[in-house]
């Protein structure tokens, strides 16, 4: 596949979207999930762990994009007879990394070296701290589920130049509200998205009742997703670290 011919993707992953329309390669994703907006004309072929693989057939795809072999295993892959590129990063760095190895896969080096530059420059902006604030970080209310080790929202969390004290080696983690008050964070965040629908503000939650911390609500999609969001938010983070800290010292310069 060259540039200048036509090419058939079909995106099981929405986060990498937003990187093929950065390459310009909106016509040539012929199909996506069914909460991938980006591309109006692209099929909807159900979910990144529910694909419809009759469907993805059909639409004789050049190139699958899947979020993991655990999301895409080796049989769904013999199935629909397509090459498949695992898009899986967990870190910015490791984000930067997937940019350019799609540029290559699909002969878009140039805007790829281009993106990684203008989101390098982002990463630029990101001011020094005067502290480190601890920061949990809520997956859902319903179970309790919170960013754990191995979640983009971590790798976020510390570009902006805080500290995620749940050490645990996973993407989430079920755990205790006893659990996270014993943490005492400095920083409770909490998504709203598809993955924590309405959830209740926690320090209107019973069992929160001592926490803390200082709570801000963000949007699920523009943290959660390993993405181009995640230099948004890490900007936004870093900045919100920054007022925190800056009203810690003034709270002990002025006791």
């Amino acid at each position: 596949m060259g540039k200048g011919f036509a090419h058939r993707i079909v995106v099981l992953y929405a986060a990498a979207s937003p990187i093929l329309k950065e390459f310009g390669l909106e016509q040539d994703v012929v199909g996506v999930t069914r909460r991938d907006n980006l591309f109006p004309q692209a099929v909807k072929v159900g979910s990144h762990l529910r694909p419809n693989i009759e469907l993805i057939k059909a639409l004789k795809p050049d190139l699958i994009i899947a979020g993991s072999h655990r999301a895409f295993p080796e049989a769904l892959k013999k199935a629909v007879k397509a090459e498949v590129f695992y898009y899986d990063p967990r870190s910015l760095d490791e984000i930067l990394g997937e940019i350019k190895a799609l540029g290559r896969r699909l002969h878009r080096e140039k805007e790829a070296k281009a993106l990684v530059q203008k989101l390098q420059a982002k990463l630029s902006r990101l001011r020094p701290l005067s502290c480190h604030p601890r920061v949990i970080y809520e997956i859902s209310q319903r179970p309790l589920k919170v960013a754990g080790q191995r979640c983009i929202v971590t790798a976020i969390i510390k570009a902006a130049g805080g500290e995620n004290p749940i050490k645990v080696r996973r993407k989430h983690v079920l755990i205790s509200p006893e659990e996270i008050l014993l943490f005492s964070p400095d920083i409770y965040l909490y998504q709203v998205g598809p993955m924590n629908k309405n959830p209740i503000p926690p320090k209107q939650r019973s069992y929160f009742s001592g926490l803390r911390s200082e709570v801000i609500r963000v949007d699920e999609l523009s943290f959660a997703r390993p993405g181009l969001n995640a230099f948004s938010a890490a900007l936004k983070l870093n900045h919100l670290f920054e007022k925190f800290c800056q009203k810690r010292k003034n709270l002990k310069d002025n006791p």
